[in-house]
């Protein structure tokens, strides 16, 4: 039964919904930000030119002999002649105590017949002051202001306004927002769109390889097959040996239960015909034909088991206190021989990659081979290389020659047919090295007899277990 679907867990659901709310976010302190930043600008550059028309103001104020206040030359701007057109000036004239004497005396034609009211402020010579006050209309006005006391009589200061029409200012923002958030919103969209367009794109690759795997689901297919990206392309590499070497362990397990029958059937069928002819040697029959099938059976059965082994994944055994586990055995076994056995670099002998029971079965088989051949001493030494490991059992009896190491390996095959033994040994560790990806080697010793070289997967060190 398949899971539910979850939409939590869905990639396509999270990568769209952190890529949204990264762009809603973004894009909203981005129009805050330059919201902000074209008020702010659109504020000083309406104050500069209030602050310019002021200017003009104090230059053309002029004030004669008999006291009368008028300007020198009409200012620059043409608005400031056209009735109600929100550009304004007006000019207060005032005594020592700051009482309007009369209001408005003063004012450009924009005003017409009104006369500003200004706010009762106190203004020091020079400064400026800003206010926001009611114009023509009841409209709302930005004004600024200055004090003047003229040389020319400067017990009669004179208070300077200079006025605008405030929507001259909140307009262009209100403008200017508008654009912007018409901008950021088909930016936004177009990100939108792109981050969904690229999401579909880029986990296209994972529907193509879960098709993949309905097809080899149905066995239509026997492996993953088509091109993938770089990203993806290890993990199909990796399942494509996953499905290899189950086929390889399904057709191992067939062609053992072949053997297996076939190697049984032969003692079956030599019992059946000497019962059949009350044949004398009946039992001594029977205790060698079930010695060889029992032989034949734990050969088979090792050859299964390392090849299920090797499928389990996080199995490991460390090697150096099996060895003296195993060398215990062998001098409780062979206790006749008094042989001098030596273990070199044990604290540094790596972990075996596989199951204990596998590794058990190797190094008994050649540990027992080299008891069996050693004259008097036997030396084994460990080499690790990245992700092998390698033990290495000297001896010191008569060796093998060359032509002879390789046949050894087979089934059955045995160097003295004087030795005890069904000659399965040396062939099982041969099988189980190969199930495990490794080798085994026969060599010249530098003790003068054999050296087995056994390589086996083993452990990184980042990987062992404690």
């Amino acid at each position: 039964m398949k899971p539910a679907a979850v939409p939590g867990r869905s990639l396509r659901i999270r990568l769209l919904a952190g890529t949204l709310v990264w762009i809603v976010a973004t894009i909203a302190i981005a129009g805050w930000v330059l919201a902000g930043l074209f008020r702010q600008h659109a504020a000083e550059q309406f104050r500069v030119g209030l602050e310019s028309q002021l200017e003009q103001l104090t230059a053309n104020l002029t004030i004669d002999q008999t006291g009368k206040v008028y300007l020198a030359a009409p200012l620059s701007d043409p608005r400031l002649s056209r009735p109600n057109s929100g550009l304004y000036w007006q000019i207060d004239p005032l005594d020592s105590t700051q009482t309007v004497t009369p209001p408005g005396a003063l004012r450009s034609r924009s005003l017409w017949d009104y006369v500003l009211q200004v706010p009762d402020d106190t203004v020091a010579d020079g400064e400026i002051h800003q206010h926001q006050v009611a114009g023509p209309g009841a409209l709302p006005l930005e004004m600024i202001e200055r004090m003047v006391y003229p040389a020319e009589r400067p017990q009669q200061p004179l208070r300077l306004i200079v006025a605008a029409d405030a929507r001259l200012l909140t307009e262009p923002v209100d403008r200017f927002n508008g654009l912007l958030i018409w901008s950021l919103g088909m930016l936004g969209l177009g990100l939108v769109v792109a981050a969904v367009v690229q999401v579909v794109v880029g986990l296209r690759p994972l529907g193509d390889l879960r098709r993949a795997l309905v097809e080899v689901h149905e066995g239509r297919v026997q492996s993953i097959e088509g091109a993938f990206p770089l990203e993806v392309q290890p993990l199909v590499s990796d399942f494509n040996e996953v499905l290899a070497h189950n086929a390889r362990i399904l057709n191992h397990a067939r062609t053992q239960a072949g053997n297996l029958a076939h190697a049984v059937k032969t003692p079956l069928a030599i019992l059946a015909n000497a019962a059949a002819c009350r044949d004398p040697q009946l039992p001594r029959l029977v205790s060698e034909q079930i010695a060889l099938a029992q032989d034949r059976v734990d050969y088979h059965l090792a050859r299964s088991r390392a090849a299920a082994a090797t499928t389990v994944p996080g199995a490991n055994c460390p090697v150096a206190p099996l060895v003296q586990s195993i060398i215990h055995v062998m001098e409780r076994l062979h206790a006749d021989r008094n042989l001098a056995v030596t273990v070199s670099d044990a604290r540094s002998a790596p972990v075996f990659r596989g199951e204990r029971q596998d590794l058990q079965e190797m190094l008994g088989n050649l540990l027992d081979n080299a008891w069996k051949w050693a004259a008097t001493r036997i030396d084994i030494s460990f080499q690790y290389d990245a992700d092998w490991l390698t033990v290495l059992v000297d001896d010191d009896g008569p060796g093998l020659s060359p032509e002879r190491r390789e046949s050894v390996l087979a089934r059955g095959v045995r160097a003295d047919e004087r030795m005890p033994g069904s000659g399965l040994g040396l062939a099982i560790v041969s099988d189980l090295v190969q199930l495990y990806g490794g080798s085994i080697v026969l060599d010249a010793s530098p003790l003068g007899g054999l050296r087995l070289l056994l390589t086996l997967p083993a452990v990184r060190k980042r990987q062992r277990s404690h």
